[in-house]
């Protein structure tokens, strides 16, 4: 007997509920202006998975499904899917009458290509679990079957983080993928379509008219502001020239001004398969960084407490390990690196490392105030370890090339550990993954054969209670080596507009599709 998953409510009866907001007629017609901090590197979330770019191009180009703010699946371009009763047989059906943005009609062809050759191509961590664990893809008539060598438990949240759009087979099959020139104009399904990008001003979306959801979008477009300095994105807020602010395009000590502005409206709602952990990438291959007590010592020199309480504004709470502490995969007796200096100075000793002839960039990307002040921070708090640090700040796209390349010591970095961290965490960690493709791959360089073996052993474990275990051996290995350390978890506090409707919709948060979003009056 074959085990049915359908999903049972539409997603903006979610939403709905979620803002407390519920009209009969919504309004119709009218600009959303969002802000784009930082400015994207590109705006196809399909080749680039920085956060900005997800923020855009989710509007654009849509998945298979989605979860709720529950953690359920629900449908987006799947309507429904059957899983065999063995777990090695997913059947996907899909929405009718779905067409792409310039006209030609949606297929179950779009989505082998794109999971059978697009993304094996394009990232190289979904290539091995297609080599792992996929046997076959295919197209049956409507509907698109993943046939698996065996049960892989994530495969629902691989395909619905919002992380893996579909694309079209039309425009990129025998192209060269990464350089096809869609990916400057993305051609999607979803409820806009990409208009303009005016570089260091703008990007532009407008409606779809042709959008396969009857009588959606309500909005006539969304621009989205580049507005590089803190100060000037909060004060087009309080102007109503910009509608929401996402967590961290304000400056996190305006927070709170802000929210209790007349209209205004604060909520930390919708990051649920988000579960952030912002961290600090140490180039292991660099010297003195490649020596475990140097590492150690760095751990215990950050108070990572007064980093919360101070740089954040208590907008987070101090990491406890590699994995979420509120997960089921962090294990609650994980041993801590207190804030201790004289034991960072120990280790120094201990180490053997004259750390007088050592200078350490610091690699920092734009993002914001809060960010800028954490490599202060940082800098001066390991002075008393002898170490010199540089901060180095460049804008979003130099951060996304230099980090990628390998080119720094020392970098701030957060991901979102999407429910399972075999799909998130573990491509910061793995062996094979030591790529230059990406700031969220195994940029540090390092290099384990038992946490490469505990990462095999994790993915294939039978049942739960195996699985936990596994993660608490790899995350105790993990809380001794220290390639990541862990700084603080993320809090994203959304701040909104009153006229803005039916915002947070999924557990995916403002990186979803806005499809029900309208604004009061239209305006």
């Amino acid at each position: 007997m074959r085990k049915l998953l359908l999903a049972l409510a539409a997603l903006g009866s979610v939403g709905a509920a979620l803002t407390g907001y519920a009209e009969p007629s919504p309004s119709r017609g009218g600009t959303l202006n969002l802000v784009a901090q930082p400015e994207p590197p590109a705006i196809s979330h399909a080749l680039v998975s920085h956060v900005s770019t997800q923020y855009v191009s989710g509007k654009i180009l849509q998945s298979l499904l989605t979860f709720s703010t529950d953690l359920e699946a629900q449908p987006v371009l799947a309507s429904r899917w059957d899983v065999s009763e063995d777990g090695k047989s997913y059947r996907f059906t899909l929405q009718p009458d779905v067409l792409w943005h310039d006209g030609k009609a949606f297929s179950a062809e779009d989505v082998v290509f794109t999971f059978g050759e697009f993304y094996p191509e394009i990232d190289a961590r979904y290539a091995s679990i297609r080599d792992d664990y996929f046997e076959s893809i295919s197209a049956d008539g409507d509907a698109v079957v993943f046939q698996l060598k065996k049960p892989f438990a994530p495969l629902l949240s691989l395909l619905g983080s919002g992380l893996r759009p579909v694309v079209p087979r039309h425009l990129y099959e025998g192209s060269d993928l990464r350089n096809n020139p869609v990916n400057l104009k993305p051609v999607g399904t979803g409820p806009f379509v990409f208009d303009e990008w005016k570089r260091g001003a703008w990007i532009k979306l407008k409606r779809n008219p042709n959008y396969w959801k009857p009588d959606l979008p309500y909005l006539d477009g969304i621009v989205f502001h580049v507005i590089p300095d803190a100060a000037s994105r909060a004060a087009a807020y309080e102007r109503g020239d910009i509608h929401v602010l996402r967590g961290g395009d304000a400056d996190y000590a305006d927070v709170k001004r802000l929210a209790a502005l007349d209209g205004s409206h604060l909520s930390d709602k919708g990051y649920e398969l988000y579960a952030g952990q912002a961290f600090l990438q140490v180039n292991t291959r660099n010297p003195p960084l490649d020596n475990v007590l140097v590492r150690q010592a760095i751990q215990h020199a950050l108070n990572r407490q007064f980093i919360v309480d101070h740089i954040f504004f208590g907008n987070g709470k101090v990491a406890r390990g590699a994995f979420v502490s509120g997960t089921p995969y962090h294990d609650p007796q994980l041993p801590q690196y207190d804030f201790d200096l004289e034991r960072a100075r120990q280790l120094i000793r201990e180490s053997g490392v004259d750390t007088s002839k050592v200078t350490l960039r610091l690699l920092n990307g734009e993002r914001g105030g809060a960010w800028e002040r954490l490599a202060e921070y940082t800098r001066q708090a390991l002075q008393p370890l002898g170490l010199r640090v540089q901060v180095v700040t460049s804008d979003s796209a130099t951060w996304y090339q230099r980090a990628s390349n390998w080119d720094f010591d020392l970098t701030y970095n957060f991901n979102f550990q999407v429910g399972d961290p075999y799909l998130s965490t573990a491509y910061f960690y793995r062996s094979e993954y030591i790529l230059k493709t990406s700031p969220f791959a195994n940029i540090v360089g390092y290099r384990n054969p038992e946490a490469d073996a505990l990462w095999r052993q994790v993915a294939d474990a039978g049942n739960e209670t195996e699985r936990r275990q596994l993660y608490s051996e790899l995350e105790h290995l993990l809380n001794h080596d220290l390639p990541l350390i862990p700084i603080f978890e993320i809090s994203f506090p959304t701040l909104y507009r009153d006229k803005v409707r039916n915002l947070l919709q999924t557990a995916t948060s403002l990186n979803e599709s806005y499809d029900s979003v309208y604004l009061e009056g239209g305006q």
